[in-house]
This record gives C-alpha cells, structure tokens and sequence, in this order.
C-alpha cells in the first residue's frame, strides 16, 4: 500500500501542474465538454436497455407494428413511449464523434504544455548537460520527452475517463439490476437483488486474479521502454558517425552491438509476451464467462414465466454493464502497468535533473562591474574527485588575446567549460563583465538542424541577420562557395568537413561580435596556413575583442600577446 501511495503521489504530482497553469480555463472546459459527452453515452447506454426490452417483448409477442417503430422513428411500448433505433443511433454517433475529437484536443494541448514544462526544466541552468555527468544512469532523456510525455497524457485521459465511465455506468446500472433480479432464497434466507450481488462477487474475484496473475507486468513494461530507447538510440549514433565507422571498418562491430541491444530488447518482449499470454488466458475466459453468465443465472426466472424474453435481454445488459464497470480494473491491467512505468519514468527524470542541480557544485559564474574576465580561486575537478587544476587565476582584457597550452589530459578543455560555466566539479568563481556578449568554439563545432543559415547564425535568430553579412561572413572565412546554399536544408554536421565547420565557427564570430572569444583548439582541423589566417581575420574584424585559445600547435602563439601553460595542476605563465 506504501508503495501504491508513493505512486499515486507521484502522478498527481505529473498531472495536476497544468490544471492549475495558465490555461486551466480552456483546460477545464475542455475536459468538462469531454466529460458531459461521456456521461451522455452512458445514459443512452441506460436507454437502450430498456429499449432492448421492448424491443424483444415486441419480437415476442410478434407485434410487427412496434417492431418497425422501434426500429425508426420511435413508438409506445409497454406503456412507454421510446426513440427509435435509428435516432439514438444518430445521436450515439455523433456523441462519440465529438467525444473523441475534443478528448483529442485535450490530449495535443496538455501534452504540448508538458513539453515546454519539461523542456524548462531541463534546458534551463544547463541541467540537460549536467545530469549527463551527475547521473548517467538516467537513460535516453530524448525519449522521455517525446514519447513518455505522450503515453502519460494518452493513458491518463483513456483511464481516467473509462474509470469515471465505470462508475457512473455502475451506480446507474446497479438499480436497474437491482430492480430486475428480484430476491433469491438460499437455505431459507431471502436474498434481495442477488444479481448485483452475484455481480459483485465475481468481479471482486476476477480483479485480484487478474493482479496475481499480471503483477510482472510492471517491471517488465519499465524495462521495455528502457531498451526500445537504448537501441533506437544506438541506431541513430551510428547513422550520425557513418564516416567514423567507415574509416574503421567497423561494420561488424556496430553490428554486433546493435544486435547485443536488440537482444536485450528481445529477451524482455518474450518475457512481456509471457506474462501476457498468461494474463489473456484469464481474461480472455473471464470476458468469454461473463457474456453468457448472467442468462445462465436468470434464466431459472424465465424458464417459471416469472419474466418474458425482453426482461431476460435486459437482466443481462444490465448485468454485463455493471459487472463491466466492477471489472475496469481487470479489462485495463495491462495499460495500468503501461501507465505506471511511464509515471516512474517522467517522475525518475524531473528527480534526476532536481539532483544535477542540488549536488552539482562548480565555479560560479558570477556578473559583475569590472570590465575584465577573471578568474578566482578556481580549482576544477573530475566527477571521481581528482584535481585537475588548484587555485587557479586569470584576467582577460578587452582587446587582449591570451593562450593557453599544455599537455593532453592536463585540464585546459576543462578549463574551458568552466569559463563557459557548464563545468559542475569544484569551486571558485568566474567573473563575467556585465552587459557583455562572450562566443565559445569548442574544436567539433555544433552545428543544428536545419538550414545552413541556421548554422551560421547560430545561436542567434537567422531571422535577425540580414543577408548579406551572412555572405560576407563566409566568404571571408572561405566558404563563398556556400553562399548561394543558405536556405537548403541537410545534415550540415557530415556534410561539412571538419575544416569546413570549424571555419563555419569563426563565420559566426564575425557575425556575432562577441566581446570576448574563447577557442578551445578550434582550428586543429585546418592547415598552419588557413589557421593563421583566421586569427589574422580575427584581429582585423574584431579589433577589440578579448580572445583567449587553447592550443597545442606553437604557431599559434604569434597571434597571442601573452602566453599561460597548465602544468602539474597549475595555470601559470609560459611559453606555449
């Protein structure tokens, strides 16, 4: 029970933000239309039981008069006046048209609330890259997002409302049950209504066989969702690092690790398809004995003319309705355990981004009114708590260009992260002037989707860069070549050469004029020749920017007033 509560709490905790957010209004109305709609269904489904008894007294009685008003337009029967068939058909249909056309509705509306709520969550503060390092184990964050958001939304609103339907359809059904079975002697003692009874024995029975028997069901669900992104992840890794594996000729490795994942996916469906064929047997039979139960328990009464043909049809609807509603939990097991896994999963993922941003400590950036970049006290360590740099300082000028070099492994990219303020391991501060714009290159540009306007302009509104200084930007960088492709879109990442998008990287230096620069062997891809004159560009176009560089080739140091090495965990001054 404690953990059937934990759960509960958790998905209230899922489902009630957007409720009481900004668009409850239009939320609200929404699920009121949807619910008055379904209440609707369940009142006609009330009347047609009734209609069913006349109907089949008439079928009985072989009053074909009745028979053909019924089935039209409507007529009096056993003093009664009912629509016909055909006008509460029109209406059912169309109820349920628009039933499920608002639910839709609701569902596209509240699951695009919840992207945005999620995607806040993890955007903001660089969470999406901190609980990459804090907590690993929080697999595929994508699929969470796309997929996971939508099942909860979609299994939600389905059982939601089939629970709410079950109850109305109970309460409503119960007292015409009630009213139709009459009371039954067992050893002398009378019985009043034992069909509900009846009704309510045999769905308490099949709901706690149906949990003995598809429990498992949980756990493998969780697990299925978690493989099914782990191999859909790998297959798109590999469609991105096509060239990479290529190179290496490494076609039957990525096989067998595709297969590896696959097999894991595999062995959990054959253990899923188990656990359901086990469920099905039981409620497969369980349905299969409820069709033609209640007639084998009232047919005693019919058989003595205690009720006539179109009494029987009815005691049987109305038994199959209540004991239908009685089993919701039964009929449903299987997507109850769908639900839970997605709840744990969406619940486990807002817990792990609460965690990145709790315990992951690192130097702070911090606004100031100085007109330097500094750093302060600054020492960066790895995720297993080795130091890479003690107490380190630095100021960076405005219109200064300052290296840093050292050897690979010694902490400079590190140092980079940590003057961009991603890097959550260790302490210290780095000061930012205020007001100021700051561009980083790392060495493998990113480069999004879209078109290769986009990727220029990148981080800003391609919308907001006029045309021509696109152009200009790269022909300067010597990508004119490209001018005339701006707005074709491809997958810019493999289209380009390494070269070609680390030069696609100082494009967007020019056109961003950042107050300071910072680049993390950002032209380690490009020839002596071609480096050296982007720095020379650099210098030309951006005359009072602060740049400092992380490299390794001593070239470098000429386009660099001062030079720093990282050493034996130390930033000092030397040569590069």
């Amino acid at each position: 029970m404690r953990r059937l509560g934990s759960f509960l709490h958790d998905a209230w905790a899922l489902t009630r933000p957007y409720w009481t957010s900004e668009e409850k209004a239009r939320a609200r109305l929404l699920l009121a239309a949807v619910v008055v709609l379904n209440l609707s269904l369940v009142g006609m489904t009330v009347v047609l039981t009734y209609w069913q008894r006349a109907f089949y007294n008439a079928l009985e009685a072989k009053d074909s008069g009745t028979f053909w008003s019924l089935i039209f337009l409507g007529g009096e029967a056993d003093g009664t006046w009912f629509p016909g068939f055909t006008v509460v058909a029109v209406a059912y249909i169309l109820i349920a048209v628009y039933q499920l056309y608002l639910r839709q509705a609701l569902q596209i509306r509240w699951r695009r609330w919840l992207t945005r709520d999620y995607l806040d969550d993890w955007l903001a503060d660089r969470a999406y890259y901190r609980i990459a390092l804090t907590d690993p184990g929080t697999d595929n964050p994508d699929q969470r997002v796309a997929d996971d958001l939508r099942l909860f939304v979609d299994d939600t609103l389905t059982l939601g409302l089939g629970l709410m339907n079950s109850v109305v359809t109970l309460f409503s059904f119960i007292l015409v049950l009630w009213s139709l079975s009459g009371p039954l002697e067992v050893f002398g003692v009378s019985i009043p209504g034992y069909m509900v009874w009846v009704a309510l024995i045999y769905s308490a029975l099949g709901t706690w066989l149906a949990h003995l028997i598809g429990r498992r069901l949980i756990g493998l669900n969780f697990l299925q969702q978690r493989v099914e992104a782990d191999f859909r992840y790998a297959l798109v890794r590999f469609r991105d690092n096509v060239e990479g594996v290529a190179l290496h000729g490494g076609e039957a490795d990525e096989k067998r690790g595709l297969l590896t994942r696959f097999q894991a996916l595999a062995e959990n469906w054959w253990a899923i398809m188990t656990a359901t064929k086990r469920l099905t047997f039981f409620t497969a039979g369980y349905s299969q004995v409820a069709s033609i139960f209640p007639i084998v328990v009232a047919a005693p009464a019919y058989f003595a003319g205690r009720i006539p043909l179109g009494g029987l049809i009815q005691t049987s609807s109305a038994f199959g309705q209540v004991q239908g509603a009685l089993s919701w939990f039964v009929d449903s097991y299987a997507r109850l355990t769908e639900w839970r896994a997605t709840v744990e999963r969406l619940t486990g993922f807002r817990r792990a981004i609460a965690t990145a941003r709790a315990t992951a400590s690192g130097p702070r950036p911090v606004a100031g009114p100085d007109v330097a970049v500094t750093l302060e006290g600054v020492t960066l360590s790895l995720p297993d708590g080795r130091v890479l740099i003690q107490d380190a300082a630095l100021r960076l000028e405005k219109g200064e260009a300052v290296l840093i070099s050292g050897a690979s492994g010694s902490g400079k990219s590190t140092l980079f992260r940590a003057l961009a303020g991603i890097w959550p391991y260790g302490q210290g501060a780095v000061h930012m002037p205020a007001g100021t714009r700051a561009l980083f290159l790392p060495q493998r540009p990113y480069l999004p989707l879209g078109s290769l306007r986009r990727a220029v302009c990148y981080p800003l509104d391609a919308a907001s860069v006029p045309e021509d200084a696109v152009r200009e930007a790269l022909e300067a960088v010597g990508l004119g070549h490209l001018r005339d492709r701006l707005d074709v879109e491809d997958a810019w990442d493999r289209r380009l050469s390494g070269g070609e998008q680390q030069r696609l990287a100082f494009a967007r230096a020019l056109i961003a004029k950042p107050d300071f620069l910072f680049l993390d062997e950002a032209t380690a891809s490009l020839d002596p020749a071609a480096e050296a004159a982007l720095y020379r560009l650099v210098a030309e176009r951006l005359p009072g920017v602060g740049m400092l560089s992380i490299a390794h080739r001593p070239a470098v140091a000429a386009f660099h007033g001062r030079s720093l090495r990282v050493a034996e965990g130390r930033l000092a001054a030397g040569e590069a």
